[in-house]
């Protein structure tokens, strides 16, 4: 049986350590934090199949740590806020969390709304998909197919042009040197390869982009190195 990763933030460490009984006994594994800067960097060092999100926690609260979560994830959001008033629920959806949970709350009904989260997670959402297509706006990368299209229609590639692609795209909006693409997708240590790998991005961007010369997708970070923009 598969154990999942729940993130469970929220500054007054006494739920969290309660929330974290729970869990354990449904055999998920927990990982804490207790604002939202934290939750952030657990997000980066951690596999995370859902969060538990606080509302009111120092330096960085609930509602913003979900915005910056949104940008470029899709795991499920439940908050937890002793907030009642309807409209606090529906602002806490509009900023991105899946469902809400007002504190303080039965465990059963929260465990409950954890496996509805979970199970459609797993049936519907992310985890199937991540592993198979990365989607970012029309361009998509089907690693299982090693396909990529654009717009619905395939386009051709060589081996090493779709994995500097798959590279960029498993990490959009993250810049990448030339050297650090260079020994990702080459699996060696690098030496000069700036003519190589650039020869090799002018090629992405004429097969991908409407426009090469004013590329949507494929951008250049001058004086750094190159990235896949997010959407």
């Amino acid at each position: 049986m598969e154990q999942f990763n729940i993130l469970v933030c929220d500054d007054d460490r006494s739920i969290v350590e309660a929330i974290e009984i729970y869990l354990k006994q449904e055999n998920y594994h927990v990982i804490k934090a207790y604002n939202g800067l934290e939750a952030l960097e657990a997000l980066e060092k951690n596999e995370i199949h859902l969060i538990l999100m606080d509302v009111m926690m120092p330096q960085l609260d609930g509602l913003n740590t979900t915005v910056k979560i949104r940008e470029s994830m899709n795991i499920p959001i439940i908050i937890l806020s002793a907030k009642t008033e309807d409209t606090d629920k529906i602002l806490g959806l509009n900023f991105g969390a899946d469902d809400y949970i007002s504190k303080p709350f039965n465990p059963l009904e929260l465990l409950a709304r954890i496996k509805s989260q979970m199970r459609r997670y797993t049936t519907l959402g992310s985890i199937a998909e991540k592993s198979n297509v990365i989607r970012i706006g029309e361009l998509e990368l089907d690693k299982d197919a090693k396909e990529v299209r654009v717009g619905g229609e395939p386009i051709k590639l060589t081996a090493t042009e779709y994995g500097i692609l798959q590279l960029l795209m498993e990490n959009a909006g993250k810049v990448f040197s030339i050297d650090q693409i260079y020994e990702s997708v080459w699996n060696e240590m690098s030496f000069a390869p700036e003519n190589t790998v650039s020869v090799h991005i002018r090629r992405i961007r004429e097969k991908i982009e409407i426009n090469p010369k004013e590329p949507k997708y494929l951008k250049v970070v001058w004086g750094i190195g190159y990235k896949i923009e997010k959407f």
